[in-house]
């Protein structure tokens, strides 16, 4: 549960970066309103599963699906640049994330 938790605030730390971006510097209301309900969410939960899991873990897992859903979520709908060399640095955020949590003694 503790691990469905860190993925789940991974997703709502896209959404509150994707929302700080619409903001416009917390100049619109609407896109500050979901960053703090996003980023409320994604902390409470991430700080809910440090309880069970390693720091180190988890914190990576979560700005792993951060930093790559942000980055790819960026590409996709707000114009960032896109090339191999992104995709792959993309690629090798999921590939750490995924080699530190098997790493991990404690799942």
């Amino acid at each position: 549960m503790a691990w469905l938790a860190v993925i789940t605030a991974g997703l709502l730390e896209v959404g509150f970066a994707s929302m700080l971006k619409l903001s416009n510097n917390f100049t619109k209301v609407v896109p500050s309103i979901a960053f703090l309900v996003f980023a409320t969410g994604s902390f409470s939960l991430l700080a809910w599963s440090l309880k069970v899991l390693p720091i180190g873990t988890a914190y990576a897992v979560w700005t792993g699906i951060g930093a790559a859903g942000t980055a790819i979520l960026g590409m996709i709908f707000f114009k960032d640049p896109v090339s191999l060399a992104r995709i792959t640095a993309i690629g090798f955020i999921v590939t750490g994330v995924i080699l530190l949590n098997f790493s991990s003694s404690s799942h």
